[in-house]
Formats: structure tokens, C-alpha cells, sequence
């Protein structure tokens, strides 16, 4: 495994969320102290605060994009378009491999539910998420 993709993978496991995962693991290449990044990186895990919709491995990502390419001014239009496009490619690439960006499509579990998500924690169906992880960071370090 790459350094970020385990990095990325490790702070998953560790118990944190995917989302925390991928953005923590980049977060320092744009300066950002791992306190920050977990805690910014919080809501987007289960799908967008448990709601099963965008994975937070794919929305950590789109962070890390943001964080390292996006734009700081109004005037700086290239930069929103270049941030647009590797978001573009980064969706392919996850989609084109998983079949979906939707977190409950993912996992096979309604995460809006929070008893379903308790209930797939504890039988474990949520370990796959870090190859969803893995895989956003991969991408990513690919792509920047």
C-alpha cells in the first residue's frame, strides 16, 4: 500500500470515519494540523451525517481537492474549473470500480437508519469500507 492509502486506511480502522480517513491523510500536504482535518472531515462519514447519500471516502476526497486546488478568489475561475474536472475523473474512477457513489448503495445497508447502521457496525459489514477508502486515496495521489 501507497504511504496516504495506508495512512488513509489505518486512520479508518483506528475508528474514525471514512471521510476522516481520506481527508486527514492529505490534509497535511496543504498545511492543515490532523486535529483540524478530523474534526472538518467529521460530518461527511455514513453518507453525509448518516445519511446514506454521497460515500465519505468520495467527499473526503472532493475536500482534499478543494483543500489543494481550489480557489481562494473570485477571480481565479481556472482553478474552480480545474477542481470540477479531477472531481470529475475521481467520480468515474470510484463509480467505473464500485458501481455507485451512494454510501447505503455501498454497503447494502440504510445508513439513514441509525438503528440499520448500528446493527451493520456490529456484524461488521462496515469493514469494507476500507477499501472504499484505499481506493479514494489511491485515486487521489494519482490525480494531484
Amino acid at each position: 500500500m501507497s504511504g496516504r492509502k495506508e495512512t488513509a486506511a489505518e486512520i479508518f480502522r483506528s475508528g474514525f470515519n471514512c471521510s476522516q480517513g481520506v481527508f486527514t491523510a492529505f490534509a497535511a500536504e496543504a498545511g492543515m494540523d490532523e486535529k483540524t482535518a478530523l474534526m472538518l472531515a467529521t460530518p461527511f462519514g455514513g453518507g453525509v451525517g448518516g445519511c446514506g447519500e454521497t460515500c465519505g471516502a468520495v467527499s473526503g476526497a472532493y475536500m482534499v481537492i478543494g483543500l489543494i486546488h481550489g480557489r481562494s478568489t473570485l477571480e481565479d475561475t481556472e482553478a474552480k474549473e480545474f477542481v470540477y474536472s479531477l472531481m470529475a475523473e475521481f467520480k468515474e474512477k470510484f463509480r467505473g470500480r464500485f458501481g455507485s457513489l451512494r454510501c447505503s448503495e455501498l454497503v447494502g445497508v440504510d445508513m439513514s437508519d441509525p438503528a440499520e447502521r448500528t446493527k451493520a457496525r456490529e456484524a461488521g459489514k462496515l469493514k469494507q469500507c476500507e477499501e472504499f477508502v484505499g481506493y479514494a486515496a489511491e485515486v487521489l495521489e494519482e490525480l494531484l
